[in-house]
């Protein structure tokens, strides 16, 4: 694939119905129909139909055939068409990676370390307080939207580049943000991370839930997942 047919690839996910399609397919678990795929976009069938499509001309999406009853045989019906994420890969990272933010954090502890803190300490405190610089700006957007305290984390978090997945009353984060910083020094950016999150629900106003550290393992590489306090 040449540069050309990947930005074109790329562009069609501008439009915010296709990222919303997109989006929803890359965190099923297998392939998904047009009637789901509207419902989860609150789209029409048909306008799902037309976004899947470009996307599969795109080699965005990967289409499949199936009867979703199983059945087999005369009057079984006609199968059904299903898509499901490709495996192309992109220069662009998706969902967005956030290293410019690791960058101000690292170099804003290194430039305000105290002399009675190590430089992890330093990390940790920095993070804190962008986080919850990052929480007031994301509150303002929020407004007076009623919703509860765990959806408000969830869509805000979404906002800064992470993967969440909402498991009953806890949200799994399937992605971190800074991966490959986390691949060569991961004791000290999950600590960052943490602190990041602890420091963005307060001033976000998601009253009673927490930023709670969890062992990194294959389909959820965040080290925190978002759960009621208490």
């Amino acid at each position: 694939m040449d540069n050309a047919e990947e930005l074109a690839a790329i562009a069609l996910l501008v439009d915010p119905v296709r990222w919303r399609l997109y989006d929803y397919l890359r965190s099923s678990r297998g392939a998904v129909g047009r009637d789901e795929a509207a419902r989860a976009a609150n789209i029409s069938r048909n306008l799902a139909s037309f976004h899947l499509d470009r996307m599969a001309e795109a080699n965005l999406l990967e289409v499949e055939y199936r009867r979703l009853s199983g059945r087999t045989g005369r009057g079984a019906g006609r199968p059904a068409k299903l898509y499901r994420v490709g495996a192309r890969h992109f220069a662009v990272s998706l969902p967005a990676t956030r290293y410019s933010l690791a960058g101000r954090i690292l170099a804003t502890a290194i430039e305000e370390r105290r002399p009675d803190e190590d430089g992890a300490a330093a990390v940790r405190r920095v993070a804190g307080r962008i986080g919850g610089e990052m929480g007031g700006e994301l509150r303002r957007q929020v407004g007076g939207r009623p919703d509860a305290p765990l959806a408000v984390a969830e869509w805000a978090v979404r906002q800064l580049g992470y993967e969440p997945e909402l498991h009953g009353d806890r949200i799994e984060l399937r992605n971190c943000p800074f991966d490959e910083l986390a691949d060569s020094h991961v004791e000290l950016v999950c600590q960052m991370n943490r602190s990041l999150l602890a420091g963005l629900l307060p001033l976000l106003g998601a009253d009673g839930i927490s930023a709670e550290p969890v062992q990194r393992r294959p389909g959820v590489s965040c080290c925190v997942q978002l759960t009621p306090s208490g």
